[in-house]
């Protein structure tokens, strides 16, 4: 989740005008990003998740990280409040689609950065439904492609969950049926009700039978919704939430390919794919990444064991970080072909 008062250490911006949105509109947009390890050879792309803003991006470039001798450029998605968003553009369109915010990167990485070819695309959640489209997108732009927590097309038990905090905002009686900004009103009940809603579904039963909440210095479940879940999202903007929440939904990496189907799209897929699900994530079970790694010519599959359900992904539990980081040095370090078999690895 978003911390209490906004990062913007390296953050840096790229204009690009008269961007074509696939839904048909054109303005001129900006992208946000920063750069670390900005004289490394090897060049890692990753974009941010839903409710994550650069700062706040696992990059796993620490010292005895997976990509710390990686150069590595985070990108605010669209709609993020970073990058071009509801809240900082006044023309912004209503729908937005991850072949938008995949282009925008593009144009970014190629134009802006001069970069020619990555090493990897990295991404957690929204991030790896990004990561996925970047690999239907651009096939011979990159090597590996790590989803994290994520999946190449939306499920409709993720679709109905959304559903969820999407209309425990619109319908609170402060967002007055989207006229709170012309009647000089911020959504705060909607807001806070957005974030209550959230909360159960990104941690498992398991983590909250075991209590972990208080080892994050909370002394009951209470406390931990209201600082964790409603406060921070009272932070964001609320067309911002709602666009990001809908493109969640829209998620469907067919939409890439001539025949709109997703298992097919996944079967063109160039690059090295290594996903990484969590065994208690209720958006993206690791069910739907074994689907997945049948259609992938080079995929491997690395279920994470842990009581931390999706948020295990985002880097807030240490042993988990700890286990990706080590799971993508080995895949991004192995020069073996994958190619007409199928790996799986578990967390023993």
């Amino acid at each position: 989740m978003s911390p209490p008062s906004y990062d913007d250490t390296g953050v840096e911006y790229y204009g690009i005008p008269s961007f074509k949105f696939v839904s048909g509109p054109s303005t001129d947009i900006r992208i946000a990003y920063r750069c670390i390890n900005p004289s490394a050879q090897k060049t890692v792309c990753i974009s941010t998740c839903f409710g994550g803003r650069i700062n706040t991006t696992l990059s796993f470039t620490g010292s005895d990280q997976a990509l710390h001798n990686h150069r590595v450029i985070v990108v605010a998605m669209l709609g993020n409040g970073e990058s071009s968003s509801p809240s900082n553009h006044p023309n912004f369109p209503k729908d937005i689609d991850y072949r938008d915010c995949v282009n925008a990167q593009y144009q970014l990485l190629t134009k802006h950065l001069g970069i020619k070819e990555l090493e990897a695309v990295v991404g957690f959640s929204m991030g790896g439904q990004q990561a996925y489209h970047w690999a239907c997108m651009y096939p011979r732009f990159m090597k590996y492609v790590i989803p994290i927590c994520s999946s190449a097309k939306t499920s409709l038990h993720n679709y109905a969950f959304l559903e969820g905090p999407k209309a425990a905002l619109t319908n609170s009686i402060d967002y007055e049926d989207g006229a709170y900004r012309t009647k000089g009103v911020k959504p705060t009940r909607g807001l806070r009700a957005f974030g209550r809603t959230y909360c159960a579904w990104a941690l498992s039963a398991h983590w909250f039978r075991e209590r972990q909440f208080e080892k994050l210095g909370f002394s009951n479940v209470e406390d931990f919704i209201k600082s964790n879940w409603e406060d921070a999202f009272e932070m964001w903007d609320p067309e911002d939430l709602l666009i990001l929440a809908k493109m969640w939904q829209a998620g469907d990496i067919g939409k890439t390919h001539a025949g709109g189907d997703y298992l097919r799209a996944l079967e063109d897929i160039e690059a090295k794919v290594l996903v990484m699900p969590s065994r208690t994530d209720t958006y993206f079970p690791p069910e739907d990444s074994e689907v997945e790694l049948q259609h992938l010519k080079h995929g491997e599959l690395a279920v994470m064991e842990t009581i931390w359900g999706h948020m295990a992904g985002g880097g807030v539990n240490e042993d988990d970080t700890i286990w990706m980081s080590d799971r993508i040095a080995k895949f991004m370090g192995a020069r073996t072909s994958l190619v007409g078999g199928l790996k799986e690895t578990s967390l023993e």
